[in-house]
C-alpha cells in the first residue's frame, strides 16, 4: 500500500534544489494546494521561488518551510545517490529528506485529509514556501512577510516545519531562537623579511591577546528561556605562500549567537573596546543577520504540545537553542511561532535520513494542530 508522505517526500528529494534553486519542487506543490482550492500565488524574487497560498477566511494557521537544500558535498562519502532517494530498513536517504522536504510533504498530506474531512472548516489555512533559507534568506520568507505586511494580512499561528526533534519525534519543540551576528575583522601590521622582525609588526601575534579575551568573555548569562551567548571563530586568514615573508594584516571572521540578554549595540561596543585596549590597527565590518524571538506559552503551543502526547505519549521540551530560521520574520510581525519537524542528528551531513514511520507520525501531529486551531473554538 503506497504511503502518500513518503511519496512526495520522494519526488521532492528527486529535485537537486541547492539553495536558493528550486527547480520545480513548487511547481509540485502550487499544484496539490490549488487541487485543494488554495489560492496559490508565485513569487519569483532574483533566483529565489517563493510560494504564498491560503484556503479559507478568518483565523489563520501558516504552514512555513523551504524546498531549498545545502549542496551534498562529496559524493563519494554517500553510500546513495543524494537526489536519488533510497528506503533502506524503513529509513528514507537523501538530501533533504530531513532538512525539510519530508515536514513539507507531511503538511500538505496533514492539509488534503483535513481538507477531506472538513471541506467547508472555519478559519484560514495558508502556506508560505521559500528557496532561500539555507543561503542569503534575502530574498525568501522576509520578501514574502512584507508583502503580506503591505496588504494587511493577519497570520495568527505559523507552524515552521524546521527539524526540531533530537532523538525521537516530538521531543522536542522551538518557540524561539537566538540572534545571529557575524564580525569580519581586519587587523593591520607591517609585512616584512621574517629574519627581520625588528623592522616589520607581525598581525598575528598582535592579535593573540584581544583572541585571548575575545574567547574568554562572558557575555551573558542567558535566561530561563535562552542559553547564554556564544562565540565561535571560524576564520582565521593570513601570510602568504612563502616562508620567509611577516604578513601585513590578519583576517578574522566570528559569530555570535545570542540571547535577548544582549543587545547588538552592546556585543560591538564590547568588541570594539577589547580592541582599542590593545591599540589594534584595525577595521570591522558586522552583519545581523537574526535577531533573537521567542513566543510564550501561547494557543499554538499548547495545541502542538497536546498533539504530540495524544500521538506519541511524550511531553516536549521548549528550546530556543539551534541556529536560525524564518520563524523570525512572522516573528516580527507578532505571530505566535513554534517548529515542529523531524529528528535533526544527520542534517546537512553526508547520508542525510528519515525514519519512515517519522514521517506518517508527524503528519498525523500536524493535522490534529490543525484540528485543533481551526476547530477547537467553532
Amino acid at each position: 500500500m503506497s504511503c502518500p508522505v513518503l511519496e512526495l517526500t520522494k519526488n521532492l528529494v528527486k529535485i537537486p534544489s541547492i539553495s536558493p534553486l528550486d527547480l520545480g519542487c513548487q511547481n509540485i506543490i502550487s499544484h496539490r494546494l490549488r487541487s485543494l482550492g488554495f489560492k496559490v500565488e508565485n513569487i519569483k524574487i532574483n533566483k529565489t521561488n517563493n510560494i504564498w497560498a491560503e484556503r479559507g477566511f478568518g483565523k489563520t494557521l501558516t504552514f512555513l518551510g523551504h524546498t531549498d537544500v545545502v549542496s551534498p558535498g562529496n559524493l563519494t562519502k554517500w553510500n546513495t545517490n543524494p537526489f536519488d532517494p533510497v528506503l533502506v530498513k524503513k529509513k528514507l536517504f537523501g538530501r533533504g529528506v530531513a532538512d525539510m522536504k519530508g515536514a513539507i510533504a507531511a503538511m500538505i498530506v496533514a492539509v488534503e485529509r483535513f481538507i477531506f474531512n472538513y471541506p467547508k472548516h472555519t478559519g484560514r489555512l495558508s502556506f508560505i514556501i521559500t528557496s532561500d533559507e539555507e543561503s542569503t534568506a534575502l530574498d525568501g520568507t522576509v520578501k514574502v512577510v512584507e508583502l503580506l505586511n503591505s496588504r494587511k494580512e493577519i497570520i495568527n499561528y505559523c507552524l515552521v516545519g524546521e527539524p526540531s526533534s533530537i532523538t525521537v519525534l516530538g521531543d522536542t519543540i522551538k518557540n524561539g531562537r537566538r540572534g545571529s551576528l557575524t564580525a569580519c575583522l581586519l587587523i593591520n601590521g607591517i609585512q616584512g623579511h621574517i629574519a627581520y622582525p625588528h623592522l616589520a609588526d607581525n598581525p598575528i601575534h598582535k592579535s593573540l591577546p584581544f583572541l585571548s579575551d575575545l574567547q574568554s568573555f562572558t557575555w551573558d548569562k542567558g535566561n530561563q528561556y535562552f542559553s547564554p551567548t556564544s562565540m565561535q571563530i571560524y576564520k582565521i586568514e593570513a601570510g602568504t605562500e612563502f616562508n620567509n615573508i611577516i604578513p601585513g594584516h590578519i583576517l578574522i571572521e566570528f559569530n555570535f549567537r545570542f540571547s535577548p540578554e544582549i543587545t547588538v549595540d552592546k556585543i560591538k561596543k564590547i568588541v570594539e573596546n577589547i580592541l582599542n585596549f590593545y591599540y589594534l590597527d584595525y577595521s570591522i565590518e558586522w552583519f545581523l543577520s537574526a535577531k533573537p524571538f521567542f513566543t510564550s506559552k501561547s494557543k499554538l503551543i499548547n495545541s502542538t504540545i497536546y498533539a504530540i502526547q495524544e500521538h506519541t505519549n511524550i511531553f516536549p521540551n521548549l528550546s530556543t537553542d539551534g541556529g536560525t530560521s524564518d520563524g523570525r520574520f512572522l516573528s516580527e510581525i507578532g505571530v505566535e511561532v513554534v517548529e515542529l519537524g523531524l529528528i535533526n542528528d544527520s542534517i546537512h551531513q553526508v547520508n542525510e535520513y528519515v525514519n519512515i514511520d517519522d514521517l506518517k507520525s508527524l503528519s498525523i501531529i500536524y493535522e490534529s494542530i490543525i484540528k485543533d486551531l481551526l476547530l477547537g473554538d467553532s
